[in-house]
């Protein structure tokens, strides 16, 4: 080989790896900066994320017309704007900037080394006058910000407000000295609600007559328990309450909700933001399940639940007894998500079923939850049909409570009369089981098929 044609390869080969070398660099420098743009962006995410919490808190918990929530609004917008628009928004101007002056400096070519050192100078004292700006509008927003947090946790819930009535008292018990299977509960709610209907035939009666009374059970007596949905927001949102059976008595229900203060309206969303305190009502059917299906219009459906023992039952009604006492204790919130009306009453009964209920995401879509119990095989006590047992549509059918109380009079011939009213809630709480099978319990269902 020539010495012409050795170094001609030679420089062939240098020239081939620096090539390769820098496109490598130019790979690794648009890796770098595709990292960098997904990392500024979680960090604008995070920012407005966080922004648009603390403004939803401050508004649900002042209001609309309080200057409180509008003078915080607008210093949070306006924090917020600036950080971006420095941080961020501003670069797209720099970059447009930089190319008209770099076009300008082309055009005047015996200025170039003079244009450079001034373009160098200005944009360096830029960059760090911008630098510093965002750092003090950063650590500005996160004081703001951390502040809120603070004033968010501090916000305690409170026993006396001005309570709607049908939330206005507290639920207590007390155990017989001599019997402990025998609790007499004070404040249980007994109202006496009318429809539009039953009011207009009757103008000089009021919407609610409102009753709270004492009320006695034996939990020796527990026979049964049912679950009963009220669908009042489509078919994925339903208010859940639990029914408990006795032998010889009425049911007795129980239901976990919203303390509203008078004016006050549910808001899913509010219930995130500590809007609502959690109340614990037992009351009787024919007053918490009538207002829902005659007077509120909401679709009301009954399932009672089946293979369960009686000391199974019996540790459900004594969670609902720690609840009060807890709640008498030291009040609570009530969240959309954690602690609302279905998942309160999985965890009491995933505890008291020694953790054989799983875990399932219509725990938390609370309209299904009827269909979650029929498929882990709670609600397979009905009669077959046709050889084959009930479907879920076919429970859905049987289940419905409002065409079984239509038209059903709420209103007693006499309200001071407690005799008559107790006949008339165990007229209701018949009523809307009619064409729905009642299980038995489990155990005293081992005891009538092997006595031995």
């Amino acid at each position: 080989m020539s010495p012409r044609s050795f170094f001609s390869q030679l420089f062939s080969l240098r020239k081939t790896d620096h090539n390769l070398a820098n496109r490598n660099k130019d790979n690794t420098c648009q890796q770098r900066t595709r990292w960098h743009y997904i990392v500024q962006f979680f960090i604008v995410v995070a920012l407005l994320s966080s922004a648009v919490w603390l403004l939803m808190a401050i508004w649900y918990q002042f209001g609309s017309h309080s200057p409180i929530s509008w003078l915080v609004t607008a210093m949070i917008v306006s924090l917020l704007t600036s950080l971006l628009t420095l941080r961020y928004f501003s670069n797209i101007f720099n970059n447009k900037l930089s190319k008209n002056k770099t076009v300008e400096s082309r055009l005047s070519k015996g200025n170039i080394a003079k244009n450079t050192a001034s373009n160098s100078i200005a944009f360096n004292k830029g960059t760090t006058t911008k630098i510093t700006a965002t750092k003090w509008l950063f650590g500005l927003y996160t004081s703001v910000w951390l502040i809120g947090v603070g004033w968010f946790i501090s916000i305690t819930p409170q026993q006396q407000r001005d309570w709607q009535p049908d939330v206005s008292q507290r639920l207590s018990y007390q155990r017989d000295s001599n019997n402990p299977d025998l609790i007499t509960f004070t404040n249980v709610r007994n109202f006496d609600w009318h429809s539009a209907n039953e009011t207009n035939a009757n103008k000089t009666s009021k919407n609610t007559v409102e009753r709270w009374e004492s009320r006695t059970v034996d939990l020796s007596k527990l026979s049964g328990v049912d679950v009963i949905n009220s669908y009042w927001m489509g078919p994925l949102i339903a208010h859940t309450l639990v029914s408990f059976r006795f032998e010889d008595d009425r049911p007795l229900s129980f239901s976990l909700e919203i303390r509203k203060e008078n004016g006050e309206y549910f808001s899913a969303l509010g219930g995130f933001f500590k809007r609502f305190e959690l109340s614990l009502i037992a009351a009787e059917e024919r007053d918490i399940i009538y207002t829902r299906t005659n007077v509120r219009g909401e679709q009301v459906y009954l399932f009672p639940v089946s293979h369960l023992q009686q000391r199974e039952i019996r540790s459900l009604f004594e969670s609902y007894l720690t609840v009060a006492d807890e709640l008498n204790t030291e009040p609570a919130w009530y969240n959309t998500l954690t602690s609302n009306c279905t998942n309160i009453i999985f965890y009491m009964a995933r505890i008291v079923s020694g953790q054989r209920l799983p875990w399932d995401y219509r725990i938390w879509v609370s309209g299904w939850l009827p269909n979650y119990l029929y498929d882990i095989g709670m609600l397979d006590a009905a009669p077959e049909q046709d050889g084959q047992p009930w479907s879920m549509d076919k429970w859905y059918e049987q289940a419905h409570i409002n065409p079984k109380v239509k038209g059903f009079v709420n209103q007693s011939p006499d309200t001071t009369d407690m005799s008559i009213s107790d006949v008339r809630n165990s007229d209701f709480s018949t009523q809307i089981r009619q064409g729905i099978p009642i299980p038995l319990l489990a155990d005293s269902h081992a005891i009538r098929v092997n006595p031995n």
